[in-house]
Parts: structure tokens; sequence; C-alpha cells
């Protein structure tokens, strides 16, 4: 009985121990702890879906105002502002932007699950006009609206509207068979340059096992049988074909053609070792950075002469100086003996049928043109170029960027960071004059025309970077009216009759929610959903300052600071790094980051100053802070946080051997490079699911930045933290999902090794093995959220 008594006692006093001891670690100071806020509805629930109906007079929305496990849909009316729950068919069968319309909107396509569906909107009839087993692409009426088109198979087909009769308009086929050779018997310059990397960063792996498994990626061809009672055969030879399009006279079909390189990028394997089966399976993912461009074309099929022939590009592409950099290595050519290659969109018709117009972008990203179409030549005519020498992007002129005509039918609008930030133009497509419709140091956000097209809507940052408001300006320029006047987040849903803004806002401290103003200046803005819980309401959220300091070189840095009671005050800071690059958090609206938002009140409350920046790369700043980065990502980006830092101590008291840093995915990356760098600043970091290598990301993103690692060694040279790692000297933490695969496990397993063979201490790899990039399992982000806050707690938080 005695002895059982004593190992009671000894596991109470162990258990008391082993408790105080996490205390210790911990010691959470605030009512908040981090796995009550990382609890999946902790928040509440946000309006979502936002669709007013045909004729303006509902506004529906899905909301879950309570703790249902789906959410359910609603209606308001401008006559009654109280929601109403409704049956979701409702919606569906009210929206106005589902399917295509006639010019007078009496008759409607839709593209359902039976088929394509002609609806007379006048006598309430539905005609299903062509079905299949196959995907139909893009119906729509033709110019004249005699006839309706759509594409299946890759090809254009038109179906009378007067005597029903359906015509193949195209016949894509390929007709040779062909193999991409094996990488075995070819590498690309890319996985050469790779391989030899592998050699100098880990010269061990010389001594075991190859890291380049050979296989084979290929593809292969059907036959064609030539002319069968229809349209001519075109052999693709290779070719993919897409936007297959009609003219508006309908004698054209323009096509677009694409190709890849002979030697495709070569995707990465990805162990999953948490699998169903027991067995580690392997998922194939994205390519590497360095994949070569392939061929474009246009093709150009006259259907009166049975003939077909291709754009040609002269005008456009020409001969170009190389890019800058190109003087950096002594073995480059300042001139382009080619043409560059490029991608192509369009063509975009005017309303009369008379012009075309299309985009096109150079392979390097560097260059963007708009062009006038001459579909019986062949022949383009530049409108407007734009080059950049780091790359071209921005609101409304990254891909996706939009091109339209103005109501004249004779200038086309679009976006353009010639003045520095996104603003709209115009160019009429007979003479080339240009004119800027918006100027200023602000960005143009998602511009469209008034119904009667004599106003524009759009929303901008004009009045400060960081709040976005909604106005109207006339057609050709001129008095620009904010209507919107919440300060934070003003995302408008116009109703169709113009009368009303449905207002998707939010501010810093309190998550988007529903409102309702009627559409004029200064009109009252009216809530009309309230979704936080009654835990999130418990809490008083702190509104972060919105404030800003100088950079190194004089640029002004936007960000925002959490400061803690000056009774609780511990004189350490954090600075949070966001992701993406391309992306703003120093604003006055709630942030995606919302766990760390809450994760920032907590450290606050715990005596911690927190400082979030706008760095170098970010959104919102125009072109040149987008740029900021070019060819040195870890450079002026990283740069900014040291500023930061030295703002900390000289403005808010903050003990300069006393700040740690910490962000995901792009934000893993700079604490990284902070930790390597800038081992006097930073004393502790966290980098999250960080790209630890740029030569192993993706080649959309990076090639934009940092060029490519065969034409740019020096660039991902300069912007990888895996070059840098024997200057750690702060304690480090690393958290990634095996199953990322944005940026890949792999990444921080190569840098792990390089600081084992560095001989490196203070460093631990937290892993996740059921988690992708973005985490969703609410302990997984619990588990890691507490190591942050431990390995704070440990380092800067002792005084």
């Amino acid at each position: 009985m005695k002895s059982t008594l004593r190992l009671i006692l000894l596991f109470v006093f162990f258990s008391l121990g082993i408790n105080q001891l996490a205390s210790a670690q911990t010691n959470n100071k605030s009512k908040l702890s981090i796995k009550e806020i990382m609890t999946k509805d902790f928040i509440g629930h946000s309006p979502r879906s936002i669709q007013w109906s045909e004729n303006s007079d509902k506004l529906f929305f899905y909301w879950n105002p309570g703790d249902a496990e789906i959410d359910s849909a609603y209606q308001i009316s401008p006559k009654n502002l109280s929601p109403l729950r409704i049956d979701a068919k409702v919606i569906s069968e009210s929206r106005p932007d589902r399917g295509t319309f006639t010019r007078k909107k009496t008759h409607k396509l839709i593209n359902g699950r039976q088929g394509i569906e002609l609806i007379d909107l006048k006598k309430k009839d539905t005609l299903l006009i062509y079905s299949t087993s196959e995907r139909i692409v893009s119906p729509q009426f033709s110019f004249d609206e005699t006839k309706i088109i759509f594409t299946v198979s890759q090809n254009l087909f038109t179906w009378d509207r007067e005597t029903g009769q359906l015509l193949q308009l195209t016949n894509f086929q390929d007709v040779k068979e062909e193999t991409i050779r094996s990488e075995k018997e070819k590498k690309n310059d890319q996985d050469k340059w790779l391989e030899d990397q592998q050699k100098q960063l880990f010269p061990k792996l010389s001594k075991t096992r190859s890291r380049y498994p050979s296989g084979m990626y290929g593809y292969s061809r059907g036959t064609g049988q030539g002319r069968s009672g229809g349209p001519t055969v075109f052999d693709l030879d290779g070719f993919s074909v897409y936007n297959t399009k009609l003219s508006p006279d309908n004698r054209f079909v323009s096509f677009l053609l694409r190709k890849w390189a002979a030697v495709s990028a070569k995707g990465t394997k990805m162990p999953d070792y948490v699998t169903k089966s027991g067995y580690t399976e392997i998922r194939d993912t994205r390519s590497k950075v360095g994949s070569l461009p392939g061929e474009m074309k246009m093709g150009i099929m006259d259907l009166v002469a049975d003939s077909v022939y291709y754009l040609d590009l002269t005008d456009l592409a020409g001969i170009f100086d190389a890019p800058e950099y190109y003087a950096e290595y002594s073995d480059r050519e300042l001139k382009y003996k080619n043409a560059k290659p490029v991608s192509l969109s369009g063509p975009f018709w005017s309303e009369d049928g008379k012009y075309g117009v299309m985009t096109a972008r150079s392979s390097d990203n560097k260059d963007r043109w708009i062009f006038l179409l001459d579909l019986p030549e062949g022949k383009a005519k530049t409108l407007d170029h734009q080059h950049d020498e780091a790359w071209i992007s921005g609101p409304g002129i990254g891909y996706g960027g939009s091109v339209g005509w103005m109501p004249d039918q004779k200038r086309i609008w679009f976006q353009s960071e010639v003045s520095g930030y996104s603003h709209l133009y115009t160019v009429n497509v007979e003479t080339g004059d240009k004119k800027a419709l918006t100027s200023g140091d602000f960005e143009v956000y998602s511009p469209y025309f008034s119904s009667n097209k004599k106003f524009w809507y759009f929303s901008s940052n004009e009045v400060h970077p960081g709040e976005r408001h909604f106005y109207r300006m006339p057609i050709d320029g001129g008095e620009r009216v904010q209507i919107t006047s919440m300060t934070g987040s003003n995302s408008v849903s116009l109703s169709p009759d113009e009368k009303h803004l449905a207002i998707t806002f939010s501010f810093a401290n309190q998550p988007p929610e529903l409102y309702f103003q009627t559409n004029k200046p200064g009109a009252d803005a009216i809530q009309i959903t309230d979704g936080r819980s009654n835990e999130f309401k418990s809490y008083n959220w702190r509104i972060p300052k919105f404030t800003s300091f100088i950079a190194e070189d004089g640029v002004e840095v936007y960000a925002r600071i959490y400061q803690p009671a000056p009774g609780v005050k511990n004189k350490a800071a954090v600075i949070f790094v966001h992701g993406a690059g391309y992306l703003q958090n120093a604003h006055k609206w709630w942030s995606t980051y919302y766990h760390e938002f809450m994760f920032h009140n907590i450290l606050t409350d715990n005596g911690y100053t927190v400082l979030d920046i706008d760095y170098r790369g970010s959104a919102g700043y125009g072109r040149d802070c987008r740029t900021g980065i070019y060819r040195w990502m870890g450079g002026k980006d990283l740069s900014d946080q040291v500023d930061g830092a030295k703002h900390l101590v000289q403005k808010y008291d903050i003990d300069a051997s006393r700040i740690g840093l910490y962000g995901g995915s792009y934000g893993g990356f700079i604490t990284l490079m902070a930790m390597f760098n800038e081992p006097d600043v930073f004393a502790a970091g966290a980098a999250l699911r960080s790209v630890t290598d740029w030569a192993h990301y993706n080649h959309g993103y990076t090639a934009n930045i940092l060029n490519t690692p065969v034409n740019d060694s020096i660039a991902y040279a300069m912007s990888s933290p895996i070059n840098f790692a024997e200057g750690l000297k702060g304690d480090l933490l690393m958290c990634h999902g095996m199953l990322d695969d944005n940026v890949h496990f792999q990444d921080i397993v190569r840098v792990s090794q390089r600081l084992i063979d560095l001989g490196k201490n203070d460093w631990e790899l937290a892993v996740f093995p059921l988690q992708r990039h973005s985490f969703t399992d609410p302990d997984a982000w619990t588990d890691e959220y507490k190591r942050i806050f431990k390995l704070f707690q440990n380092t800067i938080g002792k005084k």
C-alpha cells in the first residue's frame, strides 16, 4: 500500500514538474491561447458569393451567422435590409452573370449540364441546341447574332438560329506520330546547371548515388485520314490549338498554336510518407524554374479561299538589345540575333466588327505589345509597347490584364505602368494617339463602364496606400468622385441598375461584413451582417498603428505596429514578414494573415512590440516598389527589415539585441536570409515553408524576378539562402509541410543538410507530414505557432 501511494505521489510531482516546465517555456500572459485562435470557427463566418438579381430588386449571398456546418443562402432587398434565409435554388435561377446575352438581351445562352441551351427571355422558352458527352467551350452568339459559335475538342462549330444547321468550321488533327526523346539521351542546360550546383553544395552526393533518376517523358499522336466530306484537315504537327474564334464577317477563323520545347521541363517527384496504404507513395508536382519557351504562333483560316496562313509579327518583335544584365557575362551578345518568342492573346473585336486587337508578351516578360490585327493581310500594327528591364506586371497589366473598346469603337483602353503606377490609358487604333485617363501616385484596380458608357467605375488606393475606395469618373477622364467613405477595404458589387452598392467591408481588426449603400458620394453605408463569433467578440482586438519609416536609400516604407501597454512592455520586438513577395499586408483592412494578426495580439499581450512591414516588392506602391527585388531577392527586401529594426530601436525603445522575425513562404525565405546575412541584427527567427534555393522554385514566378539560372546565375547565387547558411549565429526554427507542392519539402531538407555539413548549432526543423503549403489542420497550426512562441520566449523574451 505504501509503495503504491509512493508511486502515485511521484507521478503527481512528475506531472506538476512537466506542467511547470511547459509554463516556464511559454508563460503566456494573454487571455487568448494559441490553440483557441487556431480553431476553425473561432473568428466566425463572413458573407460570401454576393450577387445581385437581374432586375436589382434582390441581393443574394451565402452566410453562416451561427455554428451551422455549412453556409446558407440569404437575400435582402433595397426595401427590406433584414437578411432572409432562402432556398439556394433561388440564387442559381436569378444570377445575371450566368450565360451570354444578345445585345438587346432578348435571348441568353447557357452552357448547362444538358448542353448548350438557348433561352428566349420574353417567352421564357428554353431550347436545347447541342448536346455531347465531350466538353463544350465558350458558346456565344456570332457578331450578327444569326449563329451560335462554340468549340468541342479544339474544333469550332456554328449552329444557325434560322435553319438549325450545325456546321463544323475546323478540322484540327495530329497526322504524324512523334515521341519526345528521352531525357536520358539529352539533358537540357537547366538540368546540367542543377547537377553542377548539387555537386558544389553537397560533395557527399558524388560518393553515394545520383539524384537524377532516368525516365521517359513524352507523348504520342493519332493519325488523320485527310478530307472526309468536312473541312480540310489541318495537321497540328505537334502544336496544341486553342482560342479558336470566328471573325465578325464570318469569313476568317483565327486560332493560336503552341508547341513546347523539344526537351520538356522535368516535373519533381514528391514522396508522401503518411498514406492510407501504409506504403510511401510518389506524387508528381511542378517543374523547376528554367523552362524553355517553346514556340507560339497565330494561324488564320480563310473559309472562302480554303487556305491557312500565319500572322506576321515582324512589326512587333524586330531585333532588340539584350537585357542589361547580359553585360555582366563576358560570353553574351548584347544584341538578340532573332526575335523574342511571344505569347499571344485575342483577338478582341470592336462592337462594329471593324477592328480587332491582340496582345503579345515576350517569353522573358520584359515586353508587352498591343497591336491592331489585319486578318486578310495577316499583319500586326503596334499600338502600344511597354518595356521593363525587370518584368511587365502590375494591376490590370500582368497575365489576365484587360484590354477593351471605348464607346466610340475607335479607341481601346488598357492599363500601363509607364508613369510608375498602374493607370488607365486609351489609344486610337486609326491615328495612334494615346491619352492618360488617370494619373498620380496611386493605382487603379478593376475598371469597367457604367451601363450607359458615360462613366468609369473602378477602385483605387488614392486616399492612402492602405485603403481601397470605389470611384466614378467621366469616360474620357476628369474628376474622380469617391463614392465609398469607410476607412479600410471597400469591395463593391454594383447593382445592375447602378442605384445601389453591396460593399464587402473590413477594417484591420474587423473581418469582412456586408454593407448596403446608395450609389451616391457620402451616403451612409448600412451594415447588414455580423458573422463574428461570441468568442472572437469577447477580446478587445488591437488596431495596429499605421506608420512608415525611411529606408537606407531614402524610400518611404509603410508598416503597421502593435504596441504593448507600458507596464507590460519587455523591450523585445518581433518583425513579421508577409509572404508572396508581391502582396500587401501593412494596410487598413482585414488581413489574409488573420492567424498571424491574432498571434500578434498574443505577442503584444506578452510585452512584445510587433512590426509588420510592406517591404520592397510589395503590392500597392507602384512599379519601383514592385520591381525593387529584381535580380536580388534578399537585397532591398531584406535591408527594409534591417531598417525596420533600427526604427524600432530609435523610436520605440527596443533593445537592439532582442529582435526576432518570422514569416512563411517568401517571409520564410527572408527570415533565412536575415538569420544568415544579418545575424547581428536578428537574434532569433522562425522560417515557415521557406524557399531556400530559387533555382528549385517554379518558372512563372521566379523567372520574372531572377531570369533563369542558366542565363543569370549571379542573381540566383545572391538570392538563395542555401549559399549563406554559414552565417547563422542566432536561434533558428524551421517548419515545413512534407506535402508542400508549392515550396517543396526538398528545399528545407537541402538547407538542413548544409547546416549539418557546416556544423551549425541552435537550429531545429519541425516537420508536418500531412500538410501542404497552406496548412489546413488546426492542430498543425497550433503546433507550429506554439513552437514560434516558445522560440521567442526562450530567446529574445528573456530579460
